[in-house]
């Protein structure tokens, strides 16, 4: 793989909605549309030799603070479109692994998720994380309080007990939708993840715009707090 190519990108999903509205259609056709470019995506990332590409699917503030109507499309959504794909993943050797508080999912979507997890080749080339869920700041309580039961906090094992333990930091987390902010999102993993925002609403958020995000990455000095560039390699 390049040195220019991410090893890990974190993909926030924003602007399902809008997308939708700006078209006259509800929601959830926003959110379908949002499924079916994150597959596409997904297939892209493994293509161009990225390892891991985690999506932020729901945060903790989503699934507090959404119509319940909202959430069960959501959950309807996975149900139509995760067992399907997932199977395609695992026929090209890629893995699934999923961050967050599944527990409080309906249960056939929480089962979806878990068997997928336990079904994934080992040692796949490539990982499509989702952040289900999921927030940075629970995780890390939840982490600390882990470490602290076991004895000493160090930031080796509070990244132990991440959610995302196991997995390589972020290289790159990409925000579609024309925010510009992390939302809660892999803050303490992100502390040296290049940022990349663009007003592009998710559902037209294409493979070419992607690979633009690469380029943009591609030409950044990574120092890492040095004066000079890390050395590669």
């Amino acid at each position: 793989m390049s040195d220019n190519i991410p090893r890990h990108v974190g993909l926030i999903m924003d602007g399902n909605g809008r997308w939708a509205k700006k078209r006259l259609l509800p929601r959830s056709m926003g959110h379908a549309a949002g499924m079916k470019r994150m597959i596409k995506l997904a297939a892209h990332a493994k293509e161009r030799g990225i390892n891991y590409l985690t999506v932020y699917a729901l945060s903790t503030e989503n699934l507090a603070a959404r119509p319940k109507e909202e959430l069960e499309g959501l959950f309807d959504l996975m149900r139509k479109y995760f067992a399907v794909n997932v199977k395609s993943l695992f026929k090209e050797g890629a893995a699934i692994r999923v961050i967050g508080d599944i527990s409080v999912l309906p249960q056939d979507v929480k089962k979806l998720l878990s068997d997928a997890q336990t079904k994934s080749p080992a040692n796949a080339p490539f990982t499509l994380v989702f952040a289900i869920n999921y927030g940075s700041r629970p995780e890390i309580v939840r982490a600390a309080r882990r470490a602290a039961e076991e004895g000493e906090i160090t930031e080796q094992t509070l990244s132990a007990h991440l959610d995302t333990a196991g997995l390589p930091d972020p290289d790159l987390i990409i925000r579609t939708g024309g925010e510009m902010r992390l939302s809660n999102f892999l803050v303490y993993q992100a502390a040296y993840a290049e940022l990349y925002f663009t007003k592009t609403l998710f559902p037209d958020f294409t493979s070419r715009e992607f690979d633009r995000a690469l380029s943009d990455f591609a030409g950044r000095d990574r120092r890492y707090g040095a004066a000079t560039s890390a050395p590669k390699g």
